[in-house]
């Protein structure tokens, strides 16, 4: 039975809500996937395109989906239950729940994989190893890392304990304080990182590449994974926006809070852009260098420059510190639901969620190892290990489908008065916008980004 009569807690103050929100978007999103698909898609007319996305389609979409956790009041299965019945909707749109609780669930089992060779590469960075690597040294030493199977589990083991043990002290105690720590370390050390690519790298190079548009690089594809980089990074349809905001008090104001969610998780990834391509730019790597950017290119210019294991160090506990508060996102909306049934066992559900979410990860782990070979999809023609299957059905398949049905329940199924209710009736015109987008242009242009990334069918070549 679901505890609908229970006291729930509620954020302490806006800014402790606001910190561990940007938080739960801010991730490996940021710093990992955005810099190199930045440099496959041609840097600054990117850049722009993404930003684009980010305040006129993210935005709204954004605080819908915070409208319908503080609306439900509940965990996100529960939740959009309590919208499609009061709302009268059709029961149908029930799904989007359970969506949200399996992207987030499935996406800490392999999250969990790159946050444990972040771990490793900290205490590799630490001890100098990168020293005078060459472009083989730093892949052989990366494969034989991630080989090394006990010793990836045990990682990964530590990860997914280390984000149980925050999750079951509850939001106050547990998110909310660690928030209020991580986040502004998160941010001093991006700023560290800036200033070393200032003095030691090709910041300028770095300038020109981000806010120099090319446009003869972008593509049709390049601007549907602008729009899927934009509901990626700040946490659409991942499950933890509905559940944080499940906790929202009334008078936290959801277009200013969403607002400054975009601003904040946009403002990570740019830095994180300053931070990584003036170290690429000086030694003359490859910005285009996909996802061996940060554990195989990276690693080589920390070795060949000046301070280069001390500042390498800081790198990949940011990149660890960003990972570990979106896994805490990732754990709780799953924690959430389960607390609805078994009221005053958190911390039992908190444990048994995080070892049942170890063992699923453990075929992520030895994807890279002892089942490297193994491709449960083979049969039919579709060649990839447990990772990344994991991966390609979350972010191109799962996300943008709940992206989907969240803009399109805010748009179709949620009446004037209940969007008034939560988004304030003091600017009409910015309910209307909010309401366009989520009823007409979100659900196309994230319908064609699902077509696009999950079917594999080029609808911008098609259409033009």
């Amino acid at each position: 039975m679901t505890t609908a009569g229970a006291k729930r807690a509620t954020w302490s103050s806006r800014p402790a809500f606001l910190l561990a929100t940007i938080g739960g978007a801010v991730g490996l999103g940021n710093l990992w996937r955005f810099p190199f698909i930045t440099g496959e898609n041609g840097g600054g007319g990117f850049v722009l395109i993404y930003l684009a996305f980010v305040l006129l389609l993210g935005l709204p979409v954004l605080a819908g989906e915070m409208l319908i956790g503080r609306r439900g009041h509940r965990s996100p299965i529960n939740a959009v239950r309590e919208i499609v019945t009061s709302e009268g909707a059709h029961p149908l749109w029930r799904v989007l729940g359970w969506g949200c609780i399996a992207v987030p669930f499935i996406g800490l089992t392999y999250y969990a994989v790159v946050a444990a060779w972040a771990i490793d590469y900290i205490a590799l960075a630490a001890v100098d190893t990168f020293r005078d690597f060459d472009a083989d040294a730093s892949q052989t030493t990366f494969e034989t890392r991630i080989n090394s199977s006990v010793y990836q589990v045990l990682l990964h083991g530590t990860f997914v304990a280390a984000t149980a043990w925050v999750i079951a002290k509850g939001i106050n105690r547990g998110i909310e304080r660690l928030s209020r720590i991580l986040m502004p370390a998160l941010f001093a050390m991006l700023l560290v990182l800036v200033g070393y690519g200032v003095v030691a790298g090709d910041f300028a190079g770095a300038v020109e590449f981000l806010f120099t548009p090319d446009f003869s690089a972008i593509t049709g594809r390049s601007v549907l994974i602008a729009l899927g980089q934009a509901l990626f990074s700040i946490g659409i349809g991942a499950g933890l926006m509905i559940t944080y905001a499940s906790y929202m008090p009334q008078e936290f104001s959801l277009r200013e809070s969403a607002t400054v969610i975009c601003l904040g998780d946009t403002l990570v990834a740019i830095l994180a852009g300053f931070a990584i391509f003036p170290v690429v730019f000086a030694n003359g790597l490859d910005a285009a260098g996909g996802p061996g950017l940060i554990f195989v290119t990276l690693p080589l210019a920390f070795g060949n420059m000046p301070g280069g294991h001390l500042f390498g160090t800081v790198f990949f506990i940011l990149l660890l510190f960003a990972a570990y508060s979106s896994a805490l996102g990732m754990l709780e909306p799953t924690v959430a639901w389960l607390e609805e049934h078994f009221p005053g066992r958190r911390r039992t559900v908190t444990w048994i969620t995080g070892v049942v979410s170890w063992v699923c990860g453990i075929g992520s782990v030895l994807s890279f190892s002892v089942w490297a070979d193994f491709h449960p999809l083979a049969f039919l023609g579709i060649d990839v290990n447990i990772f990344g299957l994991s991966d390609f059905t979350v972010a191109n398949v799962l996300i943008p489908l709940n992206a989907f049905l969240i803009a399109a329940l805010c748009g179709w199924g949620i009446s004037r008065r209940t969007a008034i209710a939560e988004l304030g009736s003091g600017s009409p015109r910015w309910l209307a916008w909010w309401r366009l987008i989520n009823r007409y242009v979100a659900p196309v242009a994230i319908g064609i980004v699902l077509i696009e990334l999950a079917v594999g069918v080029d609808l911008i070549e098609l259409l033009f």
